[in-house]
């Protein structure tokens, strides 16, 4: 993850290990592999993964988080009620701007959507058309796109502007 650059001040003596800290470590970490996290995943009425699963990597470059995650059930998941959320890693600015970013749903047949974020939360909504007919979007819930089941899986990723 980068951190802030150093404020040089005159007649400082720039030295190997400064220079090392201070572009060598910055853009390797810019460079380096995604950072792991568990993703939450709520509703109106919490669903339970229980045997199923829920992953996430994230990598944050200053301000801006590149986010994916998946959530995948299992035969012993409950899908609650309501529309989903998925949590981030940060919580997103208070921009007032919405971000996007693409989701998709395997189930039966496979969705895709969008992913929205807001301003100021830590959860993100993915958006699927209601129907195969209509392509007015809805949250993804217990019955959308389609009714989850054991092994179906929602997919998605996102680039937003965190608070901090």
């Amino acid at each position: 993850m980068t951190f802030a650059p150093r404020t040089w001040v005159v007649g400082e003596v720039v030295t190997a290990a400064l220079l090392n800290q201070e572009v060598r470590d910055q853009i390797g970490s810019m460079l380096a592999a995604w950072t792991s996290y568990t993703p939450t995943w709520t509703a109106s009425t919490n669903p339970v993964l229980n045997n199923g699963t829920a992953t996430g990597a994230y990598m944050k470059i200053g301000r801006t988080c590149h986010c994916q995650f998946q959530i995948t059930a299992g035969s012993t998941t409950t899908f609650g009620s309501g529309g989903y959320m998925v949590g981030v890693p940060f919580t997103s600015a208070a921009s007032g701007l919405v971000s996007m970013g693409a989701g998709r749903f395997t189930g039966s047949q496979t969705w895709y959507g969008v992913v929205t974020l807001g301003s100021n939360v830590a959860a993100c909504n993915v958006i699927f058309p209601l129907t195969t007919a209509n392509t007015t979007g809805a949250n993804a819930a217990s019955n959308a796109p389609e009714s989850w089941a054991n092994g179906h899986t929602l997919r998605g990723s996102l680039t937003y502007q965190t608070a901090s």
